[in-house]
């Protein structure tokens, strides 16, 4: 017999960390988009800054605990009931860490780079234009990690 971990709170046969990382997503996207809002069409620098700041400290403690979840359990032996398994499964996570590892090179350098080049308090200047830019790519970028995490989660562990 193998420590397969803890189990989770939503009922599939997924971790308890698993189910974390699902629900942790429908916070940060909402809150991402609201962030940006608030730079857009609020022009609260600040806020969006704090905001940007405690969702991406958020992200790397909830991210990192659940790689260790997988690191240390796995994850196929939830999912290998899913009738799935042997055909989508793999592919939807394959692209699915795409967008994850993408997202986070991203979300890192667009972090750093504010940092660096933002006078504190932020207000807009000559790295404006390139931190909107990388900024978007950076929100559509984890919107895909969030589509295809839910999509990975329900072919593995509900299905």
């Amino acid at each position: 017999m193998y420590n397969t971990g803890y189990d989770g709170f939503l009922g599939t046969r997924a971790s308890l960390m698993l189910d974390v990382v699902l629900l942790a997503m429908f916070a940060v996207i909402p809150l991402l988009f609201w962030s940006i809002w608030l730079v857009k069409c609020r022009r609260n620098f600040t806020l969006h800054r704090r905001v940007q700041l405690l969702l991406g400290a958020a992200l790397l403690v909830v991210v990192a605990l659940f790689e260790v979840d997988v690191r240390v359990y796995g994850w196929t032996h939830r999912a290998a009931d899913s009738r799935y398994y042997g055909s989508l499964v793999r592919p939807v996570l394959y692209v699915h860490l795409l967008f994850a590892i993408s997202t986070t090179v991203l979300w890192i350098l667009v972090t750093v780079r504010a940092l660096r080049r933002f006078a504190k308090p932020p207000v807009p200047g000559d790295h404006s234009a390139s931190h909107r830019r990388l900024g978007w790519i950076a929100s559509i970028d984890m919107l895909l990690t969030a589509i295809t995490g839910c999509l990975f989660y329900y072919l593995a562990f509900v299905c």
